[in-house]
């Protein structure tokens, strides 16, 4: 099996990225990254035994990882650091094998950046089924990644440590004046009512349009359920109340009002032989406004921080999609700013490709499905007759008879220019799990996204035609000049094959030009089924073409060129032979740029004047040719 170690570091790099920018505001101390880190290292290297020691003053100390429940004790630097030398994978020794928790662990890795201290060790129980290990040049590199990543990590949390100490102080000094805090807000108004009138049963009910989630034992606000009094007092405003003989009481709803709406009803029930006093009456009422007026705060401040939020996601998104990214980055980090902003369970990306819509790889696995494309057809019916993008709170409700996984939908037309290019599709399993709010959010996303992706596309498609050839649809002599110039670079072998239809003058003379491009393109299709994207097909000009293959043997090389010369005949219709120039090179006579393409023309040449349908292979006592 063939690991590819590039790729596996840009995947992890990017898992690293996510871990450490997303923890910095929901992590407050090192457990829950390292918990992180055990998760990408059974992600990616099917790792899930595993201990992270923080070096601190030459001592390794365990780190508690939030899931797993560990008993292990600290480690000597001194003792320990001997057994890596110069690499930063090596066994466990077995005196460590002994230490309690660490009996079934098979690998420990250094986590240092060059000169400096080290960052801390992971000790784990290696997988047999992953091999990554094995290349010593990944676990450089890999121990690197890892231990900026922590090391950026450990100076965060420092540095937030000190920085709470000082919060904590301003906190203390503001806690009775802060209106921002919705659960504060409803939490200090029970306490309050509780604490002043302790004979009374106090329940606050709120509208369901609050967008703040709270922590408060509330009622949501039925319409349906409520007692009309209540209803009354939402609706008016005023405060309203009424004796309920069948249950012995007395009701008060008190209405939790700002400057701009009624947020819902502090409702208070005391027994029928309780007298509430005017004073009582009206201490309620004001404490009822003041929190109205206390949680319209709160709710026009988060919006607003919400709305910068917002703009500052927008702004990010269109930064980093204009920094001519190719189409695949672009949905890449797409796809993570929906994620992260919306928590969609499903997501997918099509693109209207010769007015059909295909799905592209940014879609997670549901959309590759029977169950994942009736989501899709339904969205794709929409956007035939409408531009609109489309909310949908239960799709239940649309499609009857029907197993319907995913309830809630947002689906975000791509248009550039009056037109759909394609459009986005967000999805989860709960019904109005996503908030209008979101819906212009991604909108707004989308719509900023759209042109950047339609330019990427464009660039794609015009280097394109810079690098193909339009009728044969093989690279371009410019694009070929630059790939071999590369190989002699970085290579270690390579073969080169200048190749010429025989007589091609008497095909076009005789059947046509027309006739002649299908030969052409007949030739093309055969060069690249042989060569099979071990190295690349090219036109040269005219009715000469070319194939460059690196890292091939010269035995290879010899077949691969024999194959063609013997194939070409069969494949073409009427007709025709190749001669072809032949050159191959290693390490110890790889020949100059310019040299490479005149010593096979030289042999094409010499096979041409040998009687044609053949090859030649270049040696130095053939005649160059000028």
């Amino acid at each position: 099996m063939i690991f590819d170690y590039q790729q596996k570091l840009i995947e992890i790099k990017s898992d690293l990225m996510d871990f450490y920018i997303n923890s910095n505001n929901e992590l407050e101390n090192l457990n829950g990254f390292v918990s992180l880190i055990n998760k990408l290292l059974k992600k990616h290297f099917l790792i899930t035994n595993c201990i992270f020691f923080k070096w601190t003053d030459d001592l390794f100390e365990p780190v508690q990882n939030v899931d797993v429940d560990m008993n292990v004790s600290n480690i000597f630097s001194t003792s320990l650091q001997s057994h890596f030398k110069q690499q930063p994978l090596v066994p466990i020794p077995p005196t460590l094998k002994k230490e309690k928790g660490l009996e079934q662990m098979t690998h420990m890795l250094l986590l240092k950046i060059q000169d400096e201290n080290p960052n801390g060790i992971l000790i784990f129980q290696d997988s047999s089924q992953c091999h990554f290990f094995d290349n010593l040049e990944f676990v450089e590199e890999f121990v690197l990644l890892l231990s900026e990543v922590v090391r950026m990590k450990i100076e965060s949390i420092n540095i937030r440590l000190n920085e709470l100490q000082y919060r904590k102080l301003y906190d203390i000094a503001n806690l009775f004046h802060s209106t921002m805090d919705v659960d504060a807000i409803l939490q200090n108004v029970l306490t309050i009512i509780k604490a002043n009138f302790p004979n009374l049963k106090v329940e606050l009910i709120l509208s369901n349009n609050q967008d703040q989630k709270t922590k408060v034992d509330i009622k949501q606000f039925d319409y349906l359920s409520e007692r009309a009094t209540t209803i009354e007092a939402f609706l008016s405003g005023e405060m309203t109340s009424e004796h309920i003989p069948e249950l012995s009481c007395y009701l008060l709803n008190a209405p939790i009002k700002g400057q701009q709406a009624t947020y819902g009803i502090l409702q208070v029930t005391v027994q029928s032989e309780y007298i509430i006093t005017a004073s009582e009456r009206e201490f309620i009422q004001v404490l009822a406004q003041a929190s109205g007026n206390a949680l319209e705060n709160a709710k026009l401040y988060h919006q607003s921080s919400r709305l910068i939020s917002d703009l500052q996601l927008i702004n990010e998104t269109s930064h980093r999609l204009n920094m001519r990214l190719d189409i695949d980055e672009m949905l890449l980090f797409l796809q993570k700013q929906l994620i992260k902003s919306f928590k969609p369970m499903e997501l997918c990306f099509v693109f209207k490709e010769n007015e059909q819509f295909a799905i592209t790889s940014a879609c997670t696995d549901i959309f590759k499905t029977t169950q994942g494309s009736m989501y899709v057809q339904h969205v794709e019916k929409h956007f035939s007759h409408s531009q609109d993008p489309l909310f949908i709170a239960d799709f239940r409700r649309i499609i009857e008879n029907q197993h319907i996984e995913f309830r809630s939908i947002m689906a975000i037309p791509m248009i550039v220019e009056e037109r759909i290019n394609g459009f986005s599709i967000v999805m989860h399993s709960e019904p109005y799990f996503f908030s209008f709010d979101s819906f212009k959010l991604m909108q707004s996303l989308i719509h900023h996204s759209s042109l950047a992706i339609a330019n990427s596309k464009l660039r794609y498609q015009l280097q394109e035609m810079v690098d193909k050839d339009h009728l044969t649809g093989l690279y371009a002599r410019s694009y070929l000049d630059h790939f071999v110039e590369k190989s002699l670079q970085e290579d270690s072998s390579g073969m080169f094959l200048l190749i010429d239809i025989d007589n091609f003058k008497h095909i076009n003379d005789t059947f046509g030009h027309q006739v002649g491009d299908n030969i052409l393109k007949q030739i093309g299709v055969q060069l690249q089924l042989v060569v099979r994207g071990r190295g690349i097909c090219a036109r040269w000009g005219g009715e000469e073409m070319s194939i460059y293959i690196p890292n091939i043997c010269n035995k290879e090389a010899l077949l691969v060129a024999e194959m063609l010369v013997k194939s070409i005949p069969n494949v073409t219709e009427p007709r025709v032979t190749i001669s072809a120039g032949l050159i191959t090179w290693g390490e110890e006579d790889k020949p100059e740029f310019q040299s490479l393409f005149l010593h096979a023309d030289t042999a094409l040449y010499s096979a041409k004047n040998s009687g044609k349908n053949q090859f030649c292979i270049f040696h130095h006592s053939m005649q160059l040719q000028h």
